[in-house]
């Protein structure tokens, strides 16, 4: 009778360095064994930590194309497991962190459109000037992505909706609205800093 381990192999971190090498010999088809034995693991921390399937499906693509594009995994350091675990967990941590700025600076955009009653309190005051500097501020974008801001914050669309009016892939608006919001915040803590 055959043993527990002949019929369920123990991972063996020797393969994934050899992958590992392959990949950087330019073998692009390690990336894909690569995936294979580790999507589900990258999968799984994702959606822990993000607690949404669509995010987690991004997130696990991301990191296998960071990967194949610039990791800094050094296999003298430790197993390529670990080093998909640590990375996966810090960027989800990091998207976490990203989706609440974004749910701040969305309350900014918006306070637009929340009607003031005369006189204005100091708390208005502050928040309509945070207002003109984020509308001042993103003038400095490019047209589209201002427009996919502006669609997202101003008109409540989803990122999928604006692709599917946009007739753009759902990755392109994805990116542009990430690049957006990086400028965004770069410029609102320029602005802020330049204010003391």
């Amino acid at each position: 009778m055959g043993s527990v381990s002949a019929n369920r192999p123990e991972y063996n971190p020797q393969i994934d360095t050899d992958l590992w090498l392959a990949l950087r010999r330019g073998q692009a088809e390690a990336l894909g064994k690569i995936y294979d034995r580790h999507a589900g693991l990258v999968y799984g921390i994702s959606y822990k930590v993000l607690g949404n399937t669509q995010e987690a499906e991004d997130l696990t693509q991301d990191i296998f194309i960071k990967l194949a594009e610039r990791a800094t995994y050094d296999p003298d350091r430790g197993s390529l497991r670990t080093f998909l675990m640590i990375l996966t967990r810090s960027r989800a941590i990091d998207r976490v962190r990203s989706r609440q700025s974004t749910q701040r600076s969305k309350r900014v955009w918006q306070a637009d459109y929340v009607p003031e009653s005369p006189p204005l309190s100091i708390d208005a005051m502050v928040q309509a000037e945070k207002s003109e500097q984020v509308k001042r501020a993103l003038t400095h974008l490019s047209s589209e992505q201002q427009q996919i801001l502006h669609m997202a914050y101003y008109e409540g669309l989803s990122q999928s909706a604006i692709a599917k009016k946009l007739s753009t892939p759902l990755g392109t608006i994805k990116s542009r609205a990430r690049r957006g919001l990086l400028t965004l915040r770069k410029i609102l803590q320029s602005d802020s800093q330049n204010d003391y």
